[in-house]
């Protein structure tokens, strides 16, 4: 199979593409650069010039694809403070796609976020209605819309599904993480917000991976499948582990000092959230099998400076 993947280039995007190919599948990924461009022929894989802005490229690409990935979010808009035009290209993309592959049974998997709001341990379930939107702050709800949308689109003959991903780490991780652990060297201390009894859900980016590429292959159209392998670890557990290893004194951050201290993490910071993928590994038989947050964290490779 032939598949068209936007943010081919990207932390996870960098994961799938080896993984498609691995597969014995062929790979078009989207670039917006030189450097983009080089990475993904050296992976293997055909390069399409664009951007979410180029519409008509992303329709043609599409078009001549046996099923699209999209894994393309515009994150340094987002965390600029304009999450919802960055929601917004992404809602106009995934129509586009689903405009072309109408009727035509092809795969549309679409990356999204985990909703919180539910309470207790968050399922593929959860957060699935429209009307459910209503119980998110307006950033996350207009990026959960557009998974709302593309689950549609299986009416409209797409075999569409989205994969919403918690918090991935691996090598090369230039997500959450990592800016927590340069917020630590920065600011001297390890710190997490309040008790640090809030948790992380998270999984290793091979592991996400995989996942993509088997809902590519099979998984039921308007499914929603969770990429979690840790159900939750606590920021407590996770800053005592950088403090340890740039050997800094780990503290607990007040609330009303969390957007001092960390920045546009700080609403992460203190996020909590716990997420199963039980459904998920039953209806595609995805079993994690890379490191875990914690082991991940212990071996070192976040520490190493540039």
């Amino acid at each position: 199979m032939h598949y068209f993947v936007t943010g081919a280039s990207g932390f996870v995007g960098s994961a799938v593409v080896p993984e498609l190919i691995g597969a014995g599948h062929t790979v078009t990924g989207l670039s917006r650069s030189d450097a983009a461009a080089e990475a993904l022929a050296a992976a293997g894989a055909r390069v399409q010039r664009g951007s979410l802005d180029d519409l008509d490229i992303l329709r043609a690409a599409a078009a001549d694809s046996d099923g699209v990935i999209h894994l393309a979010f515009k994150h340094d808009i987002a965390f600029s403070g304009h999450f919802d035009q960055a929601a917004e290209a992404d809602r106009v993309a995934v129509a586009a796609f689903g405009d072309v592959l109408a009727g035509s049974g092809r795969p549309l998997v679409i990356a999204s976020g985990i909703p919180g709001g539910h309470g207790g341990v968050t399922t593929e379930r959860d957060g699935i209605e429209p009307a459910s939107l209503a119980d998110l702050p307006e950033g996350p709800r207009a990026r959960q819309a557009t998974a709302v949308l593309a689950r549609s689109l299986a009416e409209k003959g797409v075999r569409s599904s989205v994969v919403r991903l918690p918090i991935v780490h691996g090598e090369g991780d230039p997500g959450f993480l990592a800016t927590l652990v340069g917020i630590a060297r920065d600011k001297g201390v390890s710190g997490y917000v309040g008790d640090g009894g809030n948790h992380w859900t998270s999984v290793h980016d091979d592991d996400a991976a995989r996942l993509f590429r088997l809902a590519a292959e099979g998984a039921d159209a308007g499914s929603t499948l969770h990429a979690v392998d840790d159900e939750g670890v606590t920021l407590r557990e996770i800053a005592g582990i950088i403090g340890r290893h740039l050997d800094l004194p780990v503290a607990s951050i007040a609330p009303e000092d969390a957007s001092a201290h960390f920045g546009w993490l700080a609403t992460f910071a203190a996020f909590d959230q716990k997420a199963t993928s039980a459904l998920t590994r039953k209806s595609t038989g995805w079993a994690p099998t890379g490191p875990g947050l914690i082991e991940d964290l212990e071996t070192g490779h976040y520490f190493k400076e540039a």
